[in-house]
């Protein structure tokens, strides 16, 4: 099929947040270069949020935007999956130096009723490296109402109402939206999500910079957290799902719901990760410099950077030793559910995955009330 762009992988420019919680992780212990002197707690991989949209850094694609790509090559793009007017996905690589602060991000009927945004954003966090003993906190303990949120979290007893998770490398977490959560200190993660940037936290400084807020811009902050909180969601750690895909290659299914899926693929010295897909691929390196070959281009992948691949390009292959992960929209039946089962995964583990995964035929399948039930 012709498409208007003129497709190759993507190298894209990624913005940096310096906030407070951040630390060196991404330069000490992934290897990341090009990063600012100082703390550095995440760069965004693919984003098309607004007023920090990614550009094509070289190539005949160079200087422009992925929003610009977007609209003039959606299905060039993204395939025939769903999406809007923006890039439907945002990945970084997040450094958990300290602990991020207790907030959550809307979901997808109060970010339209609340925020005026056209999604809300559910996410995943992936551990790529933990220290002893780290833990997160995800959702709120059983019995926590609105009221005892509302006198427990400017007292910052945080413990009381929200639930604390063991963290360790090499597990992940599906976070709905409207789930309470904080991750750190010690936490290096990657992180997949709605493309969005809505958020409401219960701290008394502004995560930017540490300043202090004063009390009535608190109340306020607490107010719209509270007002955008939903109790369900328990999401607890799971260690991923593999798939045999060669010899000496594996697939280990991540996470997947939705609006997204994450997936890490790993290939012994000389064997080759070849994988065939009909929407965009977030290809983003956990180990050492690969070899990333892709109709036609041939290019270098270091540790801690990320390649876009559009749907029209069809096929990657990743040189190995390898330890990748893939990022996408899935069609959560044919490239989830269908493969994990024929390996032998039973259907709650594949459920236990994220949201949308129950068995067909299961009572209240899909995405609607019931989403987050075997989250919690």
């Amino acid at each position: 099929m012709a498409h208007p762009v003129d497709w190759s992988p993507l190298r894209l420019s990624t913005p940096v947040k310096q906030h407070v919680f951040g630390g060196r992780a991404l330069a000490d212990r992934l290897g990341r270069t090009g990063l600012p002197d100082g703390p550095v707690a995440e760069t965004w991989e693919v984003s098309d949020v607004d007023g920090e949209g990614a550009t094509v850094t070289e190539g005949p694609l160079a200087g422009r935007s992925l929003r610009e790509l977007m609209t003039a090559d959606p299905g060039g793009l993204v395939g025939d999956r769903p999406h809007g007017a923006r890039f439907p996905l945002l990945t970084k690589f997040i450094d958990g130096h300290r602990a991020l602060p207790v907030h959550l991000h809307a979901d997808d009927a109060t970010a339209r009723r609340l925020e005026g945004e056209p999604n809300g954003k559910t996410e995943a966090w992936h551990v790529l490296d933990a220290v002893p003993g780290a833990t997160a906190l995800v959702g709120v303990r059983p019995g926590v109402d609105r009221e005892r949120l509302r006198r427990a979290l400017p007292a910052q007893d945080f413990d009381a109402v929200l639930r604390r998770l063991p963290v360790r490398a090499g597990q992940t977490v599906y976070v709905p939206g409207g789930t309470l959560h904080s991750f750190g200190p010690g936490t290096l993660v990657y992180e997949i999500e709605q493309t969005s940037d809505i958020q409401q936290h219960a701290m008394p400084w502004r995560m930017e910079d540490g300043a202090p807020l004063d009390e009535r811009e608190r109340e306020a902050d607490i107010e719209r957290l509270l007002a955008e909180w939903r109790p369900e969601p328990r999401p607890q750690f799971q260690p991923g799902l593999s798939v045999p895909a060669g010899d000496t290659v594996v697939r280990t299914v991540l996470c997947a719901g939705p609006y997204f899926a994450l997936e890490r693929w790993t290939a012994g010295g000389g064997a080759r990760i070849t994988r065939s897909f009909a929407t965009a691929q977030v290809l983003s390196n956990a180990g050492g410099p690969v070899t990333v070959d892709c109709d036609g281009w041939t290019g270098r992948l270091d540790r801690a950077r990320t390649l876009l691949l559009p749907a029209a390009l069809g096929e990657v292959r990743v040189t190995g030793p390898a330890d990748v992960l893939f990022g996408y929209v899935p069609g959560l039946e044919a490239d989830i559910r269908a493969p994990l089962a024929a390996a032998g995964h039973g259907p709650a583990a594949i459920a236990a995955l994220g949201e949308g995964l129950r068995a067909r035929g299961s009572a209240r399948d899909g995405r609607g009330s019931d989403a987050g039930r075997h989250l919690r």
